[in-house]
């Protein structure tokens, strides 16, 4: 029998590694509601508080609702083609191999710039119990630690992320039900202040700064939810993405309600949000004015856990996107490379190793690392949102009425729905260049485009031809050519 017979030829195929649909329904779940729930409700709170005093609560909800319309246009088509690298992939596929590259560089960008951000900090709170190590040590022993987890394979991912998010999702519910016993009971250790009460939400009226603190903390409010979209990465690697995905996706509404509103409203009942100083996290005065000792020793924990998350998450959607990129031909052909276990290990690694300078960078000069560096990742997630909307509406264009009648899971009402959600992020963008706080990252945006725009460009000239690429999982050299397999 000839090696290039068909049976040769599936025999072959059949041996390549694969990335493995290993992530149950637990950790699909789990993910999606670790991916809503970070730093910015633990300790940004406070911010967006003092921004809006209680209408914050109205800016989560309406800020809520356009994460979930975002996701919904993901689902549509992660549920009809759930594969590794999702939006850049559906980019590629749909609009064209330079939307593709944009959106899946533009989200790899973003992730290292966050995930360099959280292993600078993640010292911080390390130093709380150990002063002691520097902070360059606990970055290190975290960036392998979470490294060799997401080397492992994709179910121990799943676990550790799992568990990391369960910790974030009891602390939150644990602070809103003891929340709620110090209101119904009236508990009070502070003679300072008014005894708790809802009350406390329309002390000063329900907008003490008007419309317009409601309209300035939508950008804070929007870039809380950064992360949700990860639920689309993880479709290619889901053991019943059909069934998982629209579950997580339907769930994110709620989750919104109860841990971003349910848990301030709760803060600004037991606290009056006047008296928020925006230097101590708000869940911290819910444990003290219970009087539970070690409030402080609590949140670090649980601050530090996910800090932790946030970078798996990091790490996992990086490498499934630069492994995407790859299979394109809008990355280097060495990325496609799978371990026996189904990871795609040379982007695990490649990530890591390009966050180890990004976090040497922000030692050196944290100063041009958060301004510039950070603004770029601040505008990288409306780019993002913006190319999913658009991704979506060609997507529909392609596989016209009869493949809509078709899909098992759609966006609501897909005619004017991503119009009302690009015009939605348009008004971000333009809160944001009002604000002196984001208006580096209004000025970073189009210089960003156009460097993703060049760099197409330059990979394009530089391109081998797509028939020199060898199949999947085999690929030698550096090219830059598709994946045809």
């Amino acid at each position: 029998m000839s090696a290039s017979s068909p049976t040769a030829a599936k025999a072959v195929t059949a041996s390549i590694p694969v990335l493995k649909r290993g992530l149950k329904n637990r950790h699909i779940q789990m993910i999606a509601l670790g991916g809503a729930i970070g730093t910015g409700l633990f300790y940004g709170s406070s911010e967006a508080i003092g921004m809006a005093g209680p209408s914050v609560l109205l800016a989560y909800i309406v800020g809520g609702a356009m994460i979930f319309l975002i996701v919904r246009a993901l689902g549509e088509m992660s549920v009809d083609n759930p594969v590794s690298g999702a939006f850049s992939h559906y980019a590629n596929e749909n609009w064209s191999q330079r939307a593709g590259f944009v959106s899946g560089w533009n989200y790899w960008f973003n992730y290292i710039a966050v995930s360099m951000v959280e292993l600078a900090v993640v010292g911080s709170f390390v130093n709380y119990w150990l002063p002691g190590v520097p902070t360059w040590a606990s970055a290190a022993v975290f960036l392998v630690l979470i490294t060799g987890i997401n080397l492992i394979g994709v179910r121990t991912f799943g676990e550790f992320e799992f568990w990391f998010a369960l910790v974030k999702v009891v602390a939150v519910i644990g602070m809103i039900v003891l929340g709620a016993i110090v209101i119904v009971f009236r508990i009070n250790n502070s003679a300072d202040l008014p005894d708790p009460s809802f009350a406390h939400l329309f002390d000063q009226g329900f907008f003490p700064f008007g419309l317009t603190g409601t309209l300035a903390v939508l950008v804070v409010v929007m870039f809380s939810f950064g992360g949700t979209e990860l639920i689309g990465i993880t479709a290619g690697e889901a053991e019943n993405p059909r069934r998982t995905i629209p579950k997580a996706i339907n769930q994110v509404i709620p989750r919104i309600l109860i841990f971003y509103v349910g848990a301030l409203a709760v803060v600004m009942a037991v606290v009056p949000w006047a008296s928020l100083d925006g230097q101590t996290s708000p869940f911290v005065q819910i444990f003290d004015r219970i009087g539970i000792p070690g409030a402080a020793h609590i949140l670090n924990l649980v601050v530090l856990t996910a800090v932790i998350s946030v970078y798996n998450s990091g790490l996992y959607s990086n490498a499934r996107m630069l492994y995407s990129l790859a299979r394109q031909g809008n990355a280097p052909a060495y990325l496609r490379r799978i371990s026996n276990s189904g990871v795609p290990v040379a982007g695990v690694l490649t990530s890591s190793a390009v966050t180890v300078i990004a976090v040497i960078v922000v030692f050196v000069w944290p100063d041009f690392a958060f301004r510039y560096l950070m603004s770029i990742a601040t505008i990288a997630a409306i780019i993002n949102w913006s190319m999913i909307m658009i991704t979506q509406m060609k997507f529909r264009r392609r596989i016209g009425p009869e493949g809509v009648e078709k899909l098992e899971y759609r966006l609501p009402w897909a005619r004017v729905t991503p119009w009302i959600v690009l015009a939605f992020l348009a008004a971000v963008v333009v809160l944001m260049a009002l604000s002196p706080d984001y208006r580096t990252a209004v000025i970073a945006g189009p210089i960003w485009l156009g460097i993703l725009l060049i760099g197409y460009e330059v990979k394009k000239r530089r391109a081998r031809p797509a028939g020199d690429v060898q199949a999947q999982g085999a690929p030698s050299g550096g090219g830059w050519g598709a994946d045809r397999s």
